[in-house]
């Protein structure tokens, strides 16, 4: 059989039904696109076929005959979309159509690709599912128009072929537009949600502190030599918390007893010569006042040497990060260096940020989700509130709240220093504010109204 020869009635037949058992045959939309664009070929001796996925957006290039995978980025892939969505403009229903270009008026953008790329003739074949909805374009190019017994059996084909379309590509849902009395109905209901009335609240970070706590300052300018607890560590009063460095009080004071030591003896030997001369007096006198100088100035460093060493004021546990971030530290009076707290009175420290910020009042509720106890949340009341916001340890401008943990809740999870997520719970608002609050509120920032 030569090139544009076509098969004979008699011999149409057999390949009619290959071709449907072939179609019945694909296990999945892109097998059956490749036997709709590369097996009709002893029927048509086409030059190319393509098959195009129309949807509600746009046509899609489903395959190529010849090719495995159509890339999207070709020049001709490009205008077979554009000539794909002017095909199925064309098609009004599901009868094939024969289109030659030389009888149909075209738009230039086809016209000039048709003239390079494709052929005289084309042979539109539409696939319609069962409900009358396109589901796509079986598109043959040919040198000359098909005989007119392969015209009156391609819509049997076509049927076949988009039968197994639709059951092998996933079920479109149908969506019906309500009718103007649903519509009403279903817009008073979403009016009438949005006055609702809902629980204000706001998620913040939040950790365990504990309400009995004291800062362990510096008492001196100086160095950190040691510090005398852990982190964390159970210390009781009077306890030795941490060492200044006293290499340069010591140095000082053993200046000073040297001082001391020879004012003391001009003081004895001007002693010692005033009863042979009365005139000495007054040498006596200013020699007793550089000894008692000297001698205030040591009990001054003395003082400082026995402030060294700091000792807990009372009982608790001794908080702060790491030994290594203080030993041999410079440090100045008044410096922070620890926190002493009682871990039996803990309570719940929440950065509400600025943007997060609703209105909370001393005995708001709180319920605290510990990261370390997610499944045991906490619950307490506001019973402090910061009015002036300022950078958390993130940077970000925060208010500071404390709230008290309810008696009735186990305490024993709330340890100090365990972070997690709190929620405070606001006045009741209705859901519409609920919703719109934060973008009206950058809606007013934005326009200044």
């Amino acid at each position: 059989m030569s090139a544009h020869e076509q098969p004979s009635p008699v011999s149409l037949a057999p390949l009619l039904t290959a071709l449907r058992d072939r179609a019945m045959a694909a296990e999945s939309s892109a097998a059956l696109a490749f036997s709709i664009a590369n097996d009709p070929y002893p029927l048509l001796r086409f030059r190319q076929a393509l098959v195009l996925s129309t949807t509600a957006r746009d046509i899609r290039v489903a395959c190529v005959s010849g090719l495995a995978t159509p890339r999207e980025q070709t020049p001709y892939l490009q205008w077979l979309k554009r000539a794909g969505r002017w095909l199925d403009a064309q098609q009004k229903d599901a009868t094939p159509q024969v289109l030659s270009r030389d009888h149909l008026e075209l738009p230039d953008d086809i016209a000039e690709g048709w003239s390079q790329w494709w052929p005289a003739v084309v042979w539109c074949v539409p696939l319609h599912g069962r409900d009358g909805q396109r589901l796509g374009l079986a598109v043959f190019l040919l040198d000359q128009s098909p005989p007119q017994t392969l015209r009156e059996q391609m819509p049997a084909l076509a049927n076949c072929w988009a039968f197994c379309w639709q059951a092998l590509e996933p079920k479109r849902r149908k969506w019906r537009v309500p009718g103007k009395r649903i519509a009403w109905l279903l817009l008073v209901a979403a009016v009438a949600v949005m006055f609702i009335p809902v629980r204000q609240s706001a998620l913040a970070p939040a950790q365990i502190i504990s309400h009995d706590s004291m800062l362990i300052t510096s008492p001196l300018d100086g160095v950190v030599a040691d510090m005398l607890v852990a982190p964390n560590q159970s210390v009781s009063r009077d306890t030795p918390l941490f060492r200044l460095d006293t290499t340069s009080l010591e140095s000082r004071a053993e200046v000073l007893r040297q001082q001391l030591a020879v004012a003391e003896a001009e003081l004895n030997a001007a002693g010692s010569l005033a009863f042979d001369d009365a005139s000495s007096m007054a040498e006596i006198a200013r020699l007793r006042a550089q000894r008692d100088q000297r001698q205030a100035e040591l009990e001054g460093v003395e003082a400082e040497l026995a402030r060294t060493t700091v000792h807990a004021p009372t009982s608790g546990v001794a908080i702060y990060r790491d030994e290594d971030d203080w030993q041999g530290r410079p440090v100045s009076t008044g410096e922070r260096i620890l926190q002493l707290a009682d871990p039996g009175q803990p309570e719940i420290e929440v950065q509400l940020a600025v943007a997060d910020a609703i209105a909370l009042e001393p005995g708001s509720e709180v319920t605290l989700f510990l990261t370390a106890y997610p499944l045991e949340p906490i619950k307490g009341e506001i019973i402090e509130t910061n009015y002036q916001a300022r950078p958390d340890d993130n940077g970000v401008a925060a208010y500071r709240l404390v709230a008290s943990i309810d008696a009735d809740d186990d305490t024993e999870h709330a340890r100090l220093g365990l972070y997690g997520t709190a929620r405070l719970y606001g006045e009741e608002v209705s859901l519409g504010y609920y919703l719109m609050r934060r973008p009206i509120s950058a809606l007013r920032a934005w326009t200044g109204w």
